[in-house]
This record gives C-alpha cells, sequence and structure tokens, in this order.
C-alpha cells in the first residue's frame, strides 16, 4: 500500500532538491486534493537553537540516510493506534 511506503520516511534524512534544505523528516502529510507532503526538521544550529521545520512535497525530497533516526511508533496497534497516548501523556523525565 503507498501509504504505508510513505509512512515510512518518518524518521529519514532527507534534502529537498529545489532549496537543498535538509532535515529529518518527522511529519506527513495526506491532503484531500491529492498531495503527501513531509515536515523536514533541521539539525540544531551552531548556538544549539532549534530552527523551524519547511513542508515538502515527496517528490522533491531526497533520502541522504535510509536508516531511522528513532524507532518509529506502531501505528496498527497499542495506545498511539488506540489515541491514547499524546503529548499530555508523555512519561516525565
Amino acid at each position: 500500500m503507498q501509504v504505508n511506503k510513505q509512512l515510512a520516511l518518518l524518521g529519514l534524512k532527507a534534502e529537498d532538491k529545489v532549496t537543498g534544505f535538509k532535515g529529518v523528516i518527522d511529519s506527513v502529510c495526506f491532503d484531500l486534493y491529492g498531495c503527501v507532503q513531509a515536515a523536514l526538521t533541521p539539525a540544531v544550529d551552531s548556538k544549539g537553537e532549534l530552527k523551524g521545520g519547511k513542508w515538502f512535497d515527496v517528490t522533491r525530497l531526497v533520502i541522504r540516510d535510509h536508516e531511522p533516526v528513532m524507532d518509529l511508533p506502531d501505528f496498527d496497534k497499542g495506545y498511539i493506534a488506540e489515541g491514547k497516548k499524546g503529548p499530555a501523556d508523555k512519561p516525565l523525565p
């Protein structure tokens, strides 16, 4: 299924072909008009500050590393899939 192919992009390092913007794909969006986009979040800058991410059509992205930066959530079963776990339910450090 193509949706699973797009979801498999989560956590991969990528670069936009047009602008050269680089980052980790941290979100994938499917819109009503058929576009599939991915949000790239860049690494922290030299001052240790986090800059904002940008959305790109997935067809513009070049995957730079096929190993995800972290384990992906299980979207098929469990608390996340059932909508029972979100930002308010994350454990405290």
